[in-house]
This record gives C-alpha cells, structure tokens and sequence, in this order.
C-alpha cells in the first residue's frame, strides 16, 4: 500500500514548495554581502570569493561590469588587485558558472592613520579646547577618542566633535603644572595615538574686548574716550582680573601711542588735534603674568572734537541784458594772495636795483670830479716852476 506522501496531491504540493523556494533562495543569494572591506592604497588587495571552491572556476564584476583593474584569479577563486589606486574603489561581486552570486563586498582604499598635529587654546580658567589636524590624508572614515589628565591625577574624557576636529574639556585642575592630552585615531586600516604636553598657565589666551567705542570729547580738541567690555567667554569675577592694552596713533603714522589700564573706559589726552586716529584694545589676564595677551579688538577711526564754522552764504547776481554764457576761471584766495606777494617782491627787487644804480653813479661822479681837480693842480704846480726857473 502507497504511503500518504507517494500520493499525487502530496506530491504535487510537494513540487509546488520546492519550486517556489528556489527563487527565494536565490534572493538571499544575491542580497547576502560580507560588508566592507578596507585595503591600502598602492598595495596589493585580496577579494576572497565567499562559497567558492577550489578548482571551480569563478567571474568577478566591478560594479555590475566585467572590466576589473589590474589583477589576477586564484585557485580557489580569490581575486587579488595589484597596486591598486582609487579607481579600484567599488562593490565586487564574484558569480559561479550558472550565474549565481557566491559573495559580494564593498572595497574601500586609503592610508592607516598617522601621528595628529594638536593645538590647544584657553579661553578662560574654566574651558581648554584641543583642535587637531592629520598629517596623513587617509581617504577613509575615522574614530576619534580623547582622553585628558592633569599630572599625577586619572584620565578624564574630552568632548570630541568629530565634523570640527576639537574637543573640549571643562573645569581642568589649573593649579597643575604639567597637563596631557590623548588622541587615538582608528580607521578600517589600523590606530595611532598622539600625545601632547603642556602648562595650561601659559597657553591662557582671552578673547578680544568686546564692545569696544570710541567717541571725541565735546569741547577738547586734542581728546578721546576709549570704553569697552569683557570679553562674553571669561568670568566676571574678582578671582580673574583683566589687564586692557590699549593703543592709538593718528591715521597714516607708523608710531602708536599706549595706555595700560584694568578699568573702562579711558581718556586719551593728547591726540593730535583734526586728525583721524586709529584705536584698538587688547586684554590678558592680570594676575599671570605668562599668560598670553588676546588678540587686537577690530580697528576704529575716530576724530578729536573740532569746531565747526558754517561758510557765509553767497550772492548770485543777476543781470537781465547778458544773454550769451561766459566762460571764466575764478582764481582762489590763495592764488591772489599768492600773486599779490610776488608783485611786491618784484617792487623791493626794482626799487633796490634803482637804489644801487643811483649810489654807484655819484660814486662815478665824485671819483671823476676829483680826478679833474688833482689834474689841474698838478699844471699850476707845473707852472710855478717854470716860472721860478726863468731869469730875471
């Protein structure tokens, strides 16, 4: 007697379940994806063919095409990129001889991580932030983990942003000398740690003054005053007083002017009257003196107290019988003082030619008269001899 499975409406569903399972199994074929794999940019990468088996040939596709780069097929199916650059990147797929997908993955290429370039900044006695940059451009995503301890005390975690590359640290013992911070970087190809050391006391750097205003003084001419406020990151309190460095000079001169003061605002007394000035603040912690002086407020121009004169207004004539437009050139003032100067040079030049021309010619005038004169005494001297001479 025929079992109850050798009938023909078990066999029939049977074959039906096993029919429509076939695709089904293909699906979970073709979905199923080891994930991603990470190789070194100009190296040799190897792609293993999952379910493949020695001696059975296999077909990789890039990217749903049969062109690949440089390479070459194992045995057992693997396939093995040679120096392979960035143009290897993509997903690979290797398919048995019927088609059917044995293993796919994702390839990614790129460099371990190397050593970090790390910069700390102090704002204020309550916040230390550490931004860093990579010496080696690796190409792939990477992890950050920070750690940071004073010295002689227990690691403690810094904020890590990753998208902004810092991290930040809050209330650190500042009354520690030696302060140490901890990097490590992890990509698909491997971690390296960068540490740094350094002295929280001179790295403290405020920000700018903020608000900063200058304004003439109403009545004085060679005066300014100069107010500002706190920088907004550092904490108004007694404990952390600030020095302000504030310096001016007039616009186009090459020398400032200083003025060291803790309070705002402040008077500059001798500003050089009519001139634009420029004028900027800067701040640094009073009580350390190895901290760091923040960097200069924004540049302000600003002028001393003038007085002010209102031009007399001026005349338009009219006549009606002029039709035709004139063209003339108005001298200035100047032009007319100017002229009328040299006219008078000219004049003092002339009279004193005409002065000197007169005195030389009665200089002439006496100097012949007495020569005439010494002429004629020398013939009557002449004639009195000749006379005495002849006999009587």
């Amino acid at each position: 007697m025929p079992g109850p499975l050798s009938s023909p409406v078990c066999l029939t569903v049977i074959w039906f379940l096993s029919w429509s399972l076939r695709p089904s199994r293909a699906q979970i074929q073709t979905d199923e994806v080891s994930g991603v794999q990470y190789g070194r940019l100009e190296s040799n990468v190897t792609l293993a063919c999952g379910k493949s088996q020695i001696g059975i040939p296999v077909v990789w596709h890039l990217n749903l095409s049969t062109a690949l780069p440089w390479h070459k097929v194992t045995s057992d199916g693997s396939l093995i990129l040679l120096h392979v650059d960035h143009s290897a990147q993509g997903n690979y797929s290797c398919y048995d001889t019927r088609g059917l997908l044995l293993h796919s993955v994702k390839l990614r290429l790129g460099h371990p991580p190397g050593l970090l370039s790390i910069s700390c900044q102090v704002p204020n006695h309550t916040h230390v932030r550490c931004s860093w940059e990579e010496s080696v451009k690796t190409f792939l995503p990477a992890k950050y983990n920070a750690s940071f301890r004073g010295n002689g005390h227990e690691w403690r975690p810094c904020a890590v942003d990753i998208v902004r590359k810092h991290c930040d640290v809050y209330q650190p013992a500042f009354w520690l000398t030696i302060h140490t911070l901890r990097i490590t970087e992890t990509n698909g190809l491997g971690s390296e740690t960068t540490s740094v050391r350094f002295k929280l006391h001179e790295l403290l750097k405020p920000d700018p003054p903020e608000s900063v205003l200058v304004k003439e003084l109403e009545g004085y001419s060679k005066r300014l005053i100069v107010s500002w406020d706190f920088p907004s990151s550092w904490p108004l309190h007694d404990a952390f007083p600030l020095v302000f460095h504030i310096r001016y000079r007039p616009q186009g001169s090459i020398y400032w002017s200083e003025i060291y003061s803790e309070e705002s605002p402040v008077v500059i007394f001798d500003a050089l009257a009519g001139h634009v000035h420029q004028v900027q603040v800067r701040a640094r912690d009073e009580v350390n003196s190895e901290s760091q002086w923040s960097e200069w407020s924004p540049l302000l121009l600003v002028r001393p107290w003038q007085v002010y004169t209102t031009p007399e207004p001026t005349v338009d004539y009219f006549f009606p019988f002029n039709t035709k437009p004139e063209t003339s050139t108005t001298k200035s003032d100047n032009s007319l003082e100017d002229e009328g100067n040299l006219g008078l040079v000219i004049l003092l030049v002339l009279f004193s030619v005409v002065i000197l021309t007169t005195v030389l010619s009665l200089i002439f005038v006496v100097w012949v008269r007495q020569r005439r004169r010494d002429h004629v005494t020398l013939q009557e001297l002449a004639s009195m001899v000749k006379m005495k001479s002849m006999p009587i």
